[in-house]
């Protein structure tokens, strides 16, 4: 089975051929991938600074969606045929950028009919990390105020859009081709991050000092908690949370599996409460290029992997 991941932890991407699927688990489920989700998140992974539960050889990719080929022998909720999207961390053998992948039955949400293969594989793990963000890190209520900075991605757009759904007064900084779309989100004003002088501007724009921070911007942790009031609290989904200062609870979010938290989650992404952009699509070939461009912030809409060669096929 033809695959992309890497050898070695550091190595590039390359081209990896790997065993058929294994027989599965009682909990387990086989999906033929259709579309797998390729993000910041996969270079952590490829670099070694994530242990998703493998080691490389490493068929990388933690989100995607599929059809149900197989179920093991306790399932009740699944059945073959299903359209399913997940987030299957720890892997229980390899990644989503592979033509089949076995997932816990706790790791999946069923696909909504209206909702594109490629929007859903690139659906779970920003929407998870951000409901966390929005509900275990910060909890959030209605009309607290909270600062979303770095908007302009998909996690942060998910962000100020969960948090104005509970009537949160959500300011936001994004670049100025992203502002238009992060005001359609909910968010009251948006700054531009390239100012200087953004965090003034956002205290300034303020109708109550700002008790909430949620960073979604590589290295801006620090500068965004700079914007909080006394004993406020700052979430960051960055590997750099500054130190806490000033009675402010800093907590890291590592985005957790969590097939039932997806499955409300899905029913707002069918039903037009939360939207997600549409990305670019590339084939198993291009993968290691597309996650360089991902990570050198070229690809905003996001992009992923699809599996062209196996959506004609009906079973293993």
């Amino acid at each position: 089975m033809r695959a992309a991941g890497v050898r070695a932890f550091g190595e590039t991407v390359q081209s990896l051929v790997v065993d058929d699927p294994r027989p599965l688990a009682a909990d387990e489920v086989l999906i033929e991938v259709r579309s797998a989700g390729i993000g910041n998140w996969d270079d952590i992974i490829r670099t070694g600074g994530w242990d998703v539960g493998r080691c490389p050889p490493l068929v990388l990719g933690v989100e995607g969606a599929g059809v149900i080929r197989e179920v093991g022998s306790n399932q009740t909720g699944f059945r073959v045929g299903d359209e399913v999207l997940c987030h299957p961390v720890p892997l229980r053998e390899q990644g989503t950028w592979a033509p089949y992948l076995i997932a816990p039955v706790g790791s999946l949400a069923r696909k909504p009919p209206g909702i594109s293969w490629d929007i859903a594989a690139i659906f779970p793990v920003p929407a998870l990390t951000a409901q966390q963000v929005v509900d275990d890190a910060l909890a959030l209520r209605a009309g607290d105020t909270l600062l979303v900075h770095g908007a302009g991605g998909i996690t942060g757009g998910l962000i100020v859009q969960l948090a104005a759904l509970l009537g949160v007064d959500v300011l936001a900084t994004a670049s100025s081709h992203s502002a238009d779309r992060v005001r359609g989100y909910g968010a009251r004003a948006v700054i531009d991050y390239r100012d200087p002088m953004w965090p003034h501007h956002a205290q300034t724009l303020a109708d109550a000092p700002i008790g909430a921070v949620a960073n979604a911007a590589r290295g801006g942790a620090e500068a965004a908690m700079t914007t909080l009031a006394d004993g406020g609290r700052l979430a960051t989904i960055t590997p750099d949370p500054p130190a806490p200062a000033r009675g402010i609870t800093v907590r890291p979010v590592y985005v957790r599996s969590d097939g039932a938290q997806l499955t409300r989650l899905t029913v707002l992404l069918a039903s037009h409460r939360v939207s997600m952009p549409t990305p670019r699509s590339c084939d198993l070939d291009q993968a290691g290029e597309a996650l360089a461009r991902v990570v050198a912030g070229h690809e905003s809409s996001g992009v992923v992997i699809t599996h062209a060669s196996v959506h004609t096929a009906t079973t293993r």
